[in-house]
């Protein structure tokens, strides 16, 4: 009897072993639970006038939120903060009354700017009213100081308490010169939000961008949408944050009345492409005020988990953000809700087929996945932002951020796109799972645009995680890049950060938006089944931050 109950104890553990060590779900396990008829109701939910556009605060916030809560729990999902679903972030609205005209003085005469037609402003403090007066504008170039670059805009000038006017995106840009910066593809030196940091630093009160189309990737309508509407930041109170008391965009023909007014034109904008270049006195002064409401609350992210079954402290986090633009302008329908049926209801809706999907593997996963819908995002990705200052999960065992930011609303395309280039191994990972399914990895056409900087995955590579960002390919199936290429066009000048981002089934091609979930399913099953941790490339500025750690 002894003889022949070892051979059995062996054999049953090593049964245990191959089941509980060695075992790993196949390829396409889990794949097919992404379905376009689960997602599209996800979506129609989302993107319903009920939900209010989805703001942070108020009614549109607190239905979401449940929504997303209720939703993971249906998936079987723990929740993902302690013994919570949610992660509080405070924050302040600050809701702003822009005076309707700018007074524009100099030597060549007075003349006034038009709000919301020339110009739009807001602020981010919290002073109840908030004024320029006759304060002296100076032109500094692209409002940039960068050292490793051998730039910077603001030498020799002394812009304490005045206004800059300064240009979108950074030099490389408009010259075509490839050996300045990045050439045409933007860094994190060409977004606005850059502009403004950077003009406090300096100690100016205001700060003017000029807009162009093309150069900041989307038209002047986009920013319009701000005019006397509300804003968000987190609540620095606790620690105090240093802001030019006015901020904002000029147009380009308002640019131009105001280069005219001092004796300039169009060429003083070009020489700001030279290196060397030194900013220039405008001999203008402007006045305009805006009345300020500031009301401090809390918004919330949504975090739900699986935990891993080998390695529980390490993370895979999924993320998406939540929220859109709320109720503002009405459009020429008359329609005043901003749905965000694609961004970002689509990729929400997204996250919890992820989820499904991850919970149907048996054998769970090895290690922890999150899924991560923030809050504000479009208010300048402040949800990603306090998470990654405040992290729920240690920053060091986090593998990897894999970020959806607008899925596909048109058929199947052979590309999938990513964003940002060469940054980190997490791309190739995506190619090998692309091409084991009749697919291939395109790279944004557009890196003039900036997009690497733009969403939410952004915080966490500022903090050293590995983050993937793609974005829908254009190659569509049977008919061909030109195609998709328009559809993409078509979306961006017609219906983004508009009324018209609804959501309607009947045109509403979820297959394609199906086929990048999937893809980005195999890419996070694969990691949550490996030892080795992503890792940055070299030459990308987020490594050293990842090796120190």
């Amino acid at each position: 009897m002894r003889r022949s109950l070892l051979p059995a104890s062996l054999a049953v553990m090593t049964l245990m072993a191959t089941s509980c060590g060695n075992h790993k779900p196949a390829a396409d396990d889990g794949v097919n639970v992404i379905n376009t008829d689960s997602l599209g109701k996800h979506l129609a939910v989302l993107a319903s006038d009920s939900f209010l556009g989805r703001k942070p605060f108020g009614e549109g916030e607190t239905r979401t939120i449940n929504y997303l809560k209720e939703q993971f729990q249906v998936a079987g999902l723990e929740p993902g903060n302690k013994d919570g679903y949610f992660q509080e972030v405070p924050m302040v609205k600050i809701s702003t009354m822009a005076s309707p005209a700018m007074q524009v003085q100099s030597a060549k005469g007075n003349f006034t700017l038009k709000g919301f037609e020339d110009y739009v402003i807001w602020t981010d403090k919290t002073d109840s009213v908030i004024s320029l007066k006759n304060s002296e504008l100076i032109f500094a170039g692209y409002g940039v100081v960068a050292p490793e670059y051998n730039w910077n805009d603001y030498a020799g000038l002394d812009v304490r308490g005045k206004v800059v006017l300064v240009l979108v995106n950074d030099p490389g840009y408009n010259s075509g010169d490839s050996t300045l910066f990045k050439g045409k593809a933007m860094t994190y030196y060409g977004r606005w939000t850059y502009k403004f940091e950077e003009a406090a630093r300096q100690g100016a009160k205001g700060c003017l961008i000029v807009h162009n189309t093309h150069a900041a990737s989307y038209p002047f309508a986009v920013v319009q949408n701000n005019w006397n509407g509300s804003r968000f930041h987190l609540d620095n109170r606790s620690k105090p944050q240093q802001y030019c008391d006015m901020i904002g965009w000029v147009s380009g023909p308002a640019a131009n009345k105001l280069l005219a007014a001092a004796g300039q034109d169009s060429s003083l904008l070009a020489k700001a492409d030279q290196r060397g270049f030194k900013g220039v006195a405008l001999n203008t002064k402007i006045s305009a005020s805006i009345q300020v409401r500031s009301e401090y609350n809390v918004s919330h992210n949504v975090i739900g988990k699986i935990t891993g079954s080998k390695h529980p402290d390490q993370y895979i986090i999924y993320s998406a953000h939540w929220d859109h633009l709320g109720i503002g302008k009405p459009d020429a329908t008359g329609d005043s809700i901003y749905n965000g049926a694609a961004d970002n209801a689509s990729a929400t809706a997204g996250l919890l087929e992820l989820a499904r999907a991850f919970k149907s593997l048996n054998p769970k996963p090895e290690r922890t996945i999150v899924f991560l819908s923030v809050t504000a995002e479009e208010q300048g990705l402040w949800g990603s932002a306090y998470y990654a200052q405040n992290p729920v999960y240690p920053v060091a065992g986090t593998v990897a951020n894999i970020n959806m930011d607008m899925l596909s609303t048109h058929d199947k395309t052979k590309d999938i796109v990513v964003v940002g280039r060469g940054q980190s191994d997490l791309e190739d990972l995506l190619e090998e799972e692309a091409t084991r399914v009749g697919r291939y990895v395109a790279y944004e056409p557009h890196p003039e645009a900036g997009y690497y900087y733009r969403s939410d995955h952004f915080n966490f590579a500022k903090v050293g995680i590995p983050a993937l960002y793609t974005e829908t390919g254009i190659d569509v199936f049977g008919k061909g890049k030109g195609y998709g290429q328009k559809l993409d066009e078509e979306f961006r000048e017609k219906h983004y950060h508009r009324p018209s981002d609804e959501y309607h089934a009947d045109t509403y091609m979820l297959s394609g938006a199906v086929d990048d979930l999937q893809l980005l399913f195999r890419v996070g099953k694969r990691l949550a089944f490996e030892e080795k941790m992503a890792q940055w490339k070299a030459g990308s500025e987020f490594k050293a931050i990842r090796d120190k750690q």
